[in-house]
């Protein structure tokens, strides 16, 4: 794979997906979109884009011209359920779209097995969606998601987290470490 587009892949866990990637593979290159375009790594190889990744005619005016993956990293818990469906299922049709008419093969996306019913719910919907696709989907769904600069009270939690993970395998957390290499693993093979 030469050009991978990442919705939302400047968060926590898209940032660690791309330094594994480019560690892994020299000729790699990412478009990272999200609103501010921003992005805490800098290389040659990431393009940082800013579009709404909930409008596909944002997303789709800033485009490479070929794109090899698109990886959907967007989604967090939303009180609200019209936000919820905005921040974390509408991301991923616009992801779908840009896969059926660009005819990419892979997607990959970032599921959630913890959080409120309404979260997990709609990650599996999407997860669900994206199968009846015929594109090859690839995703995973962690836990908690701890290490390198997570710093927030969630991860001051993670050794509450550990123990509870010896009952629990929904509870026991998991490096971002682990994540991102998954993920890349499911995209590469």
């Amino acid at each position: 794979m030469k050009r991978i587009v990442l919705l939302g892949g400047n968060g926590y866990i898209g940032r660690e997906v791309t330094r594994q990637w480019l560690k892994k593979d020299k000729n790699v290159e990412f478009y990272v979109i999200s609103r501010s375009g921003n992005n805490k790594l800098v290389d040659k190889r990431i393009h940082n884009l800013s579009a709404d990744v909930t409008d596909y005619n944002s997303v789709e005016k800033v485009l490479p011209k070929e794109i090899d993956c698109i990886i959907d990293f967007v989604g967090h818990p939303e009180k609200d359920s019209a936000e919820l469906v905005k921040i974390n299922k509408q991301p991923a049709e616009v992801m779908l779209e840009i896969a059926e008419k660009n005819n990419i093969d892979k997607i990959g996306f970032i599921g959630g097995i913890l959080g409120p019913k309404s979260f997990t719910d709609i990650k599996c919907d999407i997860i669900n969606m994206l199968k009846l696709s015929n594109k090859r989907v690839e995703y995973v769904e962690p836990t908690v998601v701890y290490g390198r600069d997570r710093k927030d009270a969630l991860a001051k939690m993670v050794p509450v987290f550990k123990v509870l993970g010896v009952f629990s395998k929904k509870l026991k957390p998991v490096h971002v470490e682990d994540v991102a290499n998954e993920l890349i693993t499911k995209l590469t093979k």
